[in-house]
C-alpha cells in the first residue's frame, strides 16, 4: 500500500471514531500542540477568556487551590470562561516560554494573547482577575458588519461613496492589533459606533460577534458539523470527492494532525476531574459538639485521625490540603518504615485514604483562631465555627527565611521554600539553595533532575544533615557547595510586565500590577575572609529550617520557655496545659521533628483524647439523643390504649396466611 493510501486509510478509522460535543469544566493539558490549538480555537471561534493553572502535585499551594479553581469554573460557567490546567513537571517548554517562576501560577489569555498573570495561592486575587477578563470578553463580544455600515450611511450620510465607507470599515479593522478575521469587532467597533451615534444622533446597529449557542460546550463543534454537511449536501459533482491522484503526502498529513486533534479532543471529554479528594466533606455544623477536631493535615494529624476513627469519633481535620513538610518532600521516602520508592505527596495521599476509610471529616480551610473560653471550645475556620469537645494541634512548622535584601520581594520572582513546588519552572537554570540540612539535601536532590546546574550555600564547613544524604550531595556531579558562605542579597532584574490590553486603551482590569523583578543573582559573603562576591544564578531555595505554626494560640496554652513558639506538653503525654486540648508532631517536638515521631505522637493524641473524653462523660451525643428519644416514643406506645377494631391484614385471606408461600396465600 503505498503513502497516500496508507494516510486516507488512518483518516477514515480517526475520523469514524470522533465526537465531540462538549469540554470538560477543567482540561488538563498534555502538550504544547494542544493549549496552542486551543487558544486559537477559543480565539476565532468562540470569543472566551482561557484561564490557565500552571501547577504541580508535589505542590501544597497548588493541591489548596485546586478545589478553588475549580469551583470557581463552576460559579463562572463554561458559556464564559474556559479553565484549564498545565503541569510543569511534565510541560517545560510551556512553563519557560511563559516564565513560570512560581507555584501556582495562574495565567489569563484573551483573543490569544496573555493579559494578565498572578502567582501564589490568593483566591480572591483569581476571582478579580477572572471576572475582569470575563467581562471584558462580554463587553467586547461586538460585530459591526459591512453591511450594516453601508446600510447605515446610506440612511444618514447619502453623498458617501461606496469607497469612502470601506475606507471607514478597513480603518475599524486595522484598529485591532492581531485582527486575522477582516471584521470590525470589539473595542474598535465599539468606539467607531459611539462616534458615529456622536455625529448623526444615533450609531449603526452592532451584533455579537459570538452567538450564545457558539460559546456553549459544543456549540463550537455543532457549528462545524452544521457548516460540514450544509457543503456536502449542496454539492454532489465528482469534483467534492476525495482523490488521490490530486492529494499530495503533505495534504494527507496536514488532514491527519486535524483528525488527531479531534480524536485527542474526544478523548478529553472522558477524564475525570481528579481533584475530588479536595473536596469538602464535612457537612457544617451540626445539633451537637464534635467529639474530635485535628488542626493540621500531615503525617501527625492524619495518624490522630485514623486512631480516632478507628475509635468511632469521627473527627474532623481541619487543614488545607498542603499535607505539611512531607507534601512537599519530592525525592522518595526512605526513612518511613514500609515506604518504598514512594514520594511525600503519595504517603499523605494515601493517608488521607486510609483516615477516610474509616470516618474521619475533612474541612480545607485554614484555622484563624480559638476560643477556649469556654466549653465547648470553637474552633474559626475562613468560613465556620467549629464546636468542639477535644482539639489535636498537629499544625507542623513554617518555613524560614534569611531576611536579606531581595528576598521579600522577589517571592513568587525566584525565590522560593519548596523546590517540590517551583523547581519544575527552572528546567535547566542555575540555581542557588540555601542551608545545611536534611531539608536542604533533599531539596538540592530535587533541583539536581531538571536544573542546569544547582549550588549548596552552607555557613558551615561540615552538614548538619544525615550522613547519607550529606554524602549523595557532595559526590552528585551537578551539585557545588560553597562552605562557610552567607546569602547577603539577592540580586533581581527588571522584566516587561504583561500588558491587561493589546488591543483597546479604554479596557482597564481594575489596574492590577504583577510582580516586576525575578532573580539574577545573589551577593555571597565568605565568613571566614569576609570577602564578598556576585553570582549568577534564576532561583534560590531557601532550606534553613522550620519555625512551629502555634501563633493562632498564643494566649490560650502554655509554650516551652526553651524553645519559643514549641508547646510544652505534661509529662510524656500530649496533653497541654489546657484540659481537652493536645499537641502532636512538629508543634510539641524540638528534638527530632521527624515524619515517623510526629506520625506516632498523633496517635498517642488521639489516644489521650479518647480516653479524656471517657473521662469526662463525653460520649456519643447525637446516638445518645436518638436512643431516648426512642425509649420515650416506646414508652408512650406502650402506654397507650390498643385499637380494639385496628386493620389485620391475615383477615383478608382468611386468617389462613400463617405457614404459607405468600403467593399461594394471594391465590387462596
Amino acid at each position: 500500500m503505498n503513502a497516500p493510501l496508507r494516510l486516507l486509510s488512518l483518516l477514515f478509522l480517526i475520523g469514524c471514531s470522533v465526537v465531540v460535543d462538549a469540554r470538560p469544566l477543567v482540561r488538563h493539558i498534555r502538550s504544547t500542540h494542544e493549549f496552542e490549538r486551543l487558544l486559537k480555537k477559543h480565539s476565532e471561534e468562540t470569543g472566551l477568556p482561557v484561564i490557565v493553572d500552571f501547577y504541580s502535585d508535589g505542590c501544597g499551594p497548588c493541591r489548596m487551590m485546586a478545589p478553588i479553581f475549580k469551583k470557581l469554573a463552576s460559579e463562572i460557567g463554561q458559556d464564559k470562561a474556559v479553565f484549564v490546567k498545565v503541569d510543569t513537571n511534565a510541560m517545560y517548554e510551556l512553563s519557560s516560554r511563559y516564565g513560570i517562576r512560581s507555584l501556582p501560577t495562574f495565567l489569563f489569555f484573551y483573543n490569544g494573547q496573555k493579559v494578565n498573570e498572578f502567582s501564589g495561592a490568593g483566591e480572591g486575587q483569581l476571582r478579580q482577575y477572572t471576572q475582569g477578563i470575563v467581562e471584558r470578553a462580554e463587553r467586547e463580544n461586538v460585530l459591526l458588519t459591512k453591511d450594516s455600515l453601508v446600510k447605515y450611511y446610506k440612511e444618514k450620510d447619502g453623498s458617501k461613496s461606496e469607497d469612502a465607507v470601506n475606507g471607514v470599515y478597513k480603518k475599524c479593522v486595522d484598529m485591532m492589533k492581531n485582527n486575522k478575521s477582516g471584521l470590525c469587532v470589539g473595542p474598535a467597533a465599539t468606539k467607531l459606533a459611539k462616534n458615529l451615534k456622536k455625529k448623526y444622533g444615533d450609531g449603526p446597529v452592532l451584533e455579537k460577534r459570538f452567538k450564545a449557542e457558539e460559546q456553549t460546550p459544543g456549540g463550537e463543534s455543532k457549528k462545524s458539523n452544521d457548516s460540514s454537511s450544509t457543503t456536502k449536501s449542496s454539492s454532489s459533482s465528482a469534483s467534492n470527492k476525495p482523490n488521490l491522484n490530486l492529494a499530495t503526502i503533505e495534504d494527507l498529513k496536514a488532514e491527519l494532525e486535524k483528525r488527531i486533534d479531534e480524536a485527542l479532543e474526544a478523548q478529553v471529554e472522558e477524564e475525570e476531574d481528579d481533584d475530588a479528594e479536595f473536596e469538602h466533606s464535612w457537612s457544617g455544623p451540626g445539633d451537637f459538639p464534635e467529639r474530635v477536631t485535628i488542626i493540621g493535615g500531615g503525617p501527625a494529624g492524619i495518624s490522630a485521625a485514623i486512631y480516632a476513627a478507628r475509635a468511632g469519633l469521627t473527627p474532623v481535620v481541619v487543614a488545607p490540603p498542603l499535607g505539611g513538610q512531607l507534601q512537599g518532600k519530592g525525592v522518595d521516602v526512605e526513612n518511613y518504615p514500609g515506604m518504598h520508592n514512594v514520594t511525600g505527596p503519595a504517603v499523605i495521599s494515601s493517608m488521607r485514604e486510609q483516615a477516610a476509610s474509616f470516618g474521619a471529616v475533612f474541612e480545607m480551610e485554614n484555622v484563624v483562631s480559638v476560643d477556649a473560653s469556654s466549653r465547648p471550645f470553637k474552633v474559626q475556620t475562613e468560613s465556620n465555627v467549629i464546636e468542639t469537645h477535644t482539639i489535636i494541634v498537629a499544625t507542623g512548622a513554617e518555613s524560614n527565611w534569611l531576611n536579606v535584601t531581595g528576598e521579600y520581594e522577589m517571592r513568587g520572582g525566584g525565590v522560593s521554600s519548596c523546590a517540590t513546588c517551583d523547581g519544575a519552572a527552572f528546567y535547566q537554570k542555575d540555581v542557588l539553595v540555601v542551608g545545611g540540612g536534611d531539608a536542604a539535601m533533599e531539596d538540592a536532590l530535587v533541583l539536581a533532575r531538571t536544573s542546569k546546574s544547582v549550588t549548596v550555600i552552607h555557613r558551615r564547613d561540615t552538614f548538619r544533615a544525615s550522613k547519607i544524604l550529606a554524602q549523595r550531595i557532595i559526590e552528585h556531579p551537578s551539585i557545588s557547595i560553597k562552605w562557610n558562605t552567607t546569602v547577603q542579597e539577592i540580586l533581581g532584574t527588571s522584566i516587561e510586565s504583561a500588558s491587561s490590553s493589546d488591543d483597546s486603551e479604554d479596557v482597564d482590569l481594575d489596574n492590577v500590577e504583577v510582580p516586576k523583578k525575578v532573580v539574577s543573582g545573589a551577593v555571597l559573603r565568605d565568613i571566614t575572609t569576609g570577602k564578598e562576591e556576585r553570582i549568577s544564578c534564576d532561583a534560590v531555595f531557601v532550606a534553613i529550617g522550620h519555625t512551629p505554626a502555634t501563633s493562632f494560640l498564643d494566649g490560650i496554652v502554655e509554650f516551652e520557655p526553651d524553645h519559643p513558639g514549641y508547646i510544652k506538653t505534661i509529662g510524656r503525654t500530649t496533653k497541654t496545659s489546657v484540659p481537652g486540648i493536645f499537641a502532636a508532631g512538629d508543634v510539641a517536638d524540638n528534638m527530632y521533628r521527624q515524619a515517623i515521631t510526629s506520625a506516632g505522637s498523633g496517635a498517642a493524641a488521639a489516644l489521650d483524647a479518647e480516653r479524656w473524653l471517657s473521662e469526662e462523660g463525653l460520649g456519643n451525643e447525637a446516638a445518645e439523643f436518638e436512643a431516648e428519644l426512642l425509649a420515650e416514643l416506646m414508652a408512650d406506645d406502650e402506654g397507650s390504649p390498643k385499637i380494639a377494631d385496628g386493620y389485620n391484614a391475615y383477615e383478608d385471606a382468611g386468617g389462613r396466611m400463617t405457614g404459607i408461600r405468600e403467593s399461594v396465600g394471594a391465590e387462596l
